[in-house]
């Protein structure tokens, strides 16, 4: 018998979500860099079910002692499903772009998904998002073009892949912020985990290269990178709306700029620092706007 849906009444606080989603955003980038590392010698299936599996395994590790079988019920199985196949898609069409481009290009490009989630907040969230809010994503998107250039070389196919996962992603972040409603972020994370293991474990086996232990290491790394990077999205979009933490996805190019040129030597250009500093000043005005309407709602 199924149980009717209690929805769960959370404290908004926006200035903890944006900490919260530049941090998993950090983590990601963290992960991205891996998952270059491991794309020299591994198929994009064989790291897509590391990064499930040692998620999985990190999650378990983590909230095993804290009632995780009472964590992992849900009422709403159809709503999480959908969710974490939509992540796992994403995933999928991400690592196959970072195979074969630049990374601060690939994730560049995935900064459509903020305009998507902005458009799909407004019916199916019904948030109110205001012109100047579209005004700073639009800023931050123009910011990410200026970084990528788009037009100005010849363009390869993985360019495309992004933006298949900016779709799948924009979507489950909605799917996550109405999934938050209900149920508690250990719960949606597990799902998560769960599907991809699932999921990549039916595939990896026609795809299996024999790791080292660099290689061991890197895709446990890759795994607990975004698990915990996905934890704290979830429970930034838990106490902020979707569409006020969008803008800030942008930060990740700061991060992704600052590993490229340590990990793989890729000095960003006069290009490429101009962008990053459209995009967080487009972020910064957001934080400033959303912060005083917050004082101005305490004061009254």
């Amino acid at each position: 018998m199924t149980t009717a849906a209690t929805t769960i009444v959370r404290s908004q606080n926006a200035q903890l979500g944006v900490a919260l989603m530049c941090c998993g955003l950090a983590m990601f980038a963290c992960g991205e860099t891996m998952v270059k590392l491991l794309a020299r010698d591994h198929s994009v299936a064989q790291i897509v079910w590391a990064r499930y599996t040692f998620h999985a395994l990190v999650f378990l590790a983590v909230f095993s002692r804290i009632g995780i079988v009472r964590q992992v019920r849900t009422t709403r199985p159809g709503l999480q499903l959908a969710r974490s196949v939509l992540l796992l898609a994403a995933t999928a069409f991400f690592f196959t772009a970072l195979r074969y481009i630049p990374m601060a290009d690939a994730v560049a490009i995935n900064f459509v998904s903020p305009l998507l989630v902005t458009a799909f907040s407004i019916p199916i969230l019904g948030e109110h998002v205001g012109p100047r809010r579209w005004a700073a994503i639009v800023v931050g998107f123009a910011g990410a073009m200026v970084i990528i250039r788009p037009g100005m070389g010849e363009v390869h196919w993985a360019v495309f892949m992004p933006l298949g996962t900016a779709l799948c992603y924009a979507l489950h972040q909605i799917l996550t912020r109405i999934a938050s409603r209900t149920d508690d972020s250990r719960t949606s994370l597990f799902w998560t985990s769960a599907v991809g293991v699932l999921g990549t474990s039916a595939l990896v086996p026609f795809f299996w290269t024999q790791p080292d232990a660099t290689g061991w290491l890197l895709m446990v790394a890759t795994g607990t990178a975004f698990g915990f990077g996905h934890y704290l999205l979830i429970r930034g979009l838990e106490v902020a709306p979707a569409s006020l933490l969008s803008p800030f996805i942008y930060t990740q190019i700061v991060w992704t700029a600052l590993l490229g040129y340590l990990v793989f030597d890729q000095f960003p250009d006069r290009w490429t620092v101009t962008g990053v500093g459209i995009v967080i000043a487009s972020g910064l005005y957001v934080w400033r706007r959303e912060t005083a309407g917050t004082r101005r709602i305490s004061a009254a």
